[in-house]
């Protein structure tokens, strides 16, 4: 957040507790659970973020909803990178890569929510197994 922790740090909070709110008042809302799994892994709630990552993805499975599930998949792992939970985000990723739709070359070369796993072999290998082909 352009190295402005104490903004950053608001800005979350204030968004917190919005879907705080939300979740409670729509209980089955994946893409608040979602959201707010974010937000928290952001805010260093580790716990609550992956607790929170999974209800999204309990709510909308990929076996639910083959196109929205895979968004709630990819936030989990992304998630899992955020709160240093390496082979947890790096199997979501691995899944996804399965998947159609799924996670693609340029998400994973450009995106910065995954700069935590760049340089691990299996991250790596990962992306250039999605390369496009010549």
């Amino acid at each position: 957040m352009f190295d402005d922790k104490q903004t950053m740090r608001t800005a979350f909070t204030t968004a917190r507790t919005v879907l705080e709110k939300l979740v409670q008042d729509q209980p089955d809302y994946a893409p608040a659970w979602s959201l707010l799994g974010r937000v928290d892994a952001a805010l260093g709630r580790k716990e609550e973020a992956i607790r929170e990552g999974r209800r999204a993805c309990e709510l909308l499975p990929i076996s639910k909803d083959a196109w929205h599930g895979p968004i709630y998949l990819r936030a989990l792992a992304e998630i899992y990178a955020w709160t240093g939970e390496k082979e947890s985000a790096l199997a979501q990723l691995e899944q996804l890569a399965a998947q159609v739709p799924g996670i693609d070359y340029g998400d994973l070369k450009l995106d910065p929510g995954w700069d935590r796993l760049r340089g691990d072999p299996r991250f790596e290998r990962l992306v250039a197994s999605l390369a496009p082909k010549r």
